[in-house]
């Protein structure tokens, strides 16, 4: 079965394949856009479950990305803001440590806080002003270390480094051992300090629905399974047969090489958590912040109430709890040990939270150490985009398919003179 080949043809609708697609048509391109779930997003999905929105693993959008931010309109999604700051829970106590630059009226607590000694503090407002004047370019071209290497150079003690950082940053690398490329620790940690940590009101899935509305009609096709990559000819599921002038493959290099096994790519290494909802009565902090363990030894990364942002994630009168645990987790009293650390932070009201559901997402973030070696973006004129090839992020992934939408147009462009 033959039809109508588009100039462009890209595989994966998730957030770098939207980019590229959104770039493209911008410029006049015919696109087809094929997705093989029910809907564009890739790992930025939401779902209406007992009227809770509950995101696939917890995820923020940082407003401070540049590139993700200047695409999007920001007003729509209704953004919902996080504190600049951090609750941390240790031998049962609750610790507060803010961001004292935007909560100056914070500095006597934060400063008193054992989270850190007062040298340590020192350190992140000498952190915070370094990479105020440091451009995500030049960032990139710094050496490459583990972040815990990183943190122990800059002058960091050991017991800021796992009070806090493996903590912190374990929510959002996916993993507490720091081994996570200083370059991204860099990029993300500045991102935190030039901005805020944010929710759509709407949920998560907001982000990929609004730049999917903006394609021209019959762009996008979700449900669509590609079964086979000849040369240039894309052949669907249903038999259809595509050959455009330019293939992108916006999709993880483990997928991308099972459609093109010529490719010969390097294998891509994923981290993976656990994320635990809960209906409760009321909610355990009240308040916009991210709840963190300080205890090495804790089963919980972090806690986050989304309904306290917006109340759109919560049915009236219930709030929303997100628990993230690092890693997949799948004991027969995994959700007991969940429930018993929970109470050990919140007392006898967690016996109230009625458990929604459990994600265990294998894949939920590229491995990015300073070892790891980017995939080509393209290989035997086909072009690869993803987070994978830039940094695992939202802006990661949005950056990747606008750069590989613009070297397709400067080849389309050569080629027309």
């Amino acid at each position: 079965m033959s039809s109508h080949s588009p100039e462009a043809v890209i595989i994966g609708a998730g957030l770098s394949g939207l980019a590229c697609a959104l770039e493209l048509t911008k410029q006049g391109m015919s696109v087809q856009l094929i997705e093989k779930d029910d809907a564009p997003g890739g790992r930025v999905r939401t779902d209406l479950v007992e009227g809770f929105l509950l995101d696939r693993g917890f995820q923020v959008y940082l407003d401070a990305y540049p590139n993700a931010s200047q695409l999007l309109d920001l007003k729509s999604l209704e953004l919902r803001y996080f504190e600049p700051g951090c609750i941390v829970f240790e031998n049962g106590k609750r610790h507060r440590l803010m961001d004292v630059f935007r909560r100056p009226t914070s500095l006597f607590s934060s400063a008193l806080s054992p989270i850190g000694s007062l040298i340590d503090k020192a350190l992140v407002a000498k952190l915070r002003f370094s990479l105020k004047f440091s451009s995500v370019a030049q960032i990139q071209q710094r050496e490459d270390l583990t972040t815990e290497t990183y943190l122990k150079k800059f002058g960091f003690s050991d017991a800021m480094i796992n009070r806090f950082f493996r903590s912190f940053y374990g929510g959002i690398f996916l993993e507490n051992e720091l081994r996570t490329s200083s370059r991204m620790f860099e990029f993300t940690f500045k991102m935190f300090t030039e901005g805020s940590a944010t929710l759509p009101a709407r949920g998560m899935q907001e982000i990929p629905r609004q730049l999917a509305a903006r394609l021209p009609a019959g762009t996008l096709r979700c449900g669509i399974a590609v079964s086979e990559i000849r040369g240039h000819t894309v052949i669907l599921a249903s038999g259809e047969h595509l050959t455009p002038d330019h293939l992108v493959l916006a999709v993880p290099s483990d997928a991308a090489q099972q459609m093109c096994p010529n490719l010969a790519l390097p294998e891509l290494k994923w981290r993976s958590v656990t994320n635990c909802y809960f209906a409760a009565p009321s909610s355990p902090l009240n308040e916009a912040i991210i709840a963190l363990s300080g205890d090495p030894d804790s089963l919980i990364n972090n806690v986050s109430v989304p309904s306290d942002l917006s109340p759109y994630y919560a049915p009236e009168g219930q709030s929303l709890i997100s628990v993230s645990i690092l890693g997949l987790h799948d004991q027969a009293d995994f959700l007991a040990q969940v429930r018993s650390e929970l109470r050990s932070w919140f007392g006898k009201e967690v016996e109230t939270w009625r458990h929604l559901r459990t994600d265990r997402i294998e894949r939920a973030l590229p491995e990015q150490t300073p070892s790891t070696t980017r995939p080509a973006n393209s290989v035997a004129e086909v072009f690869l985009c993803g987070d994978q090839h830039t940094t695992t992020s939202i802006e990661g992934a949005i950056t990747s398919g606008q750069a590989t939408a613009k070297r397709i147009l400067a080849i389309r462009a050569a080629s027309a003179t």
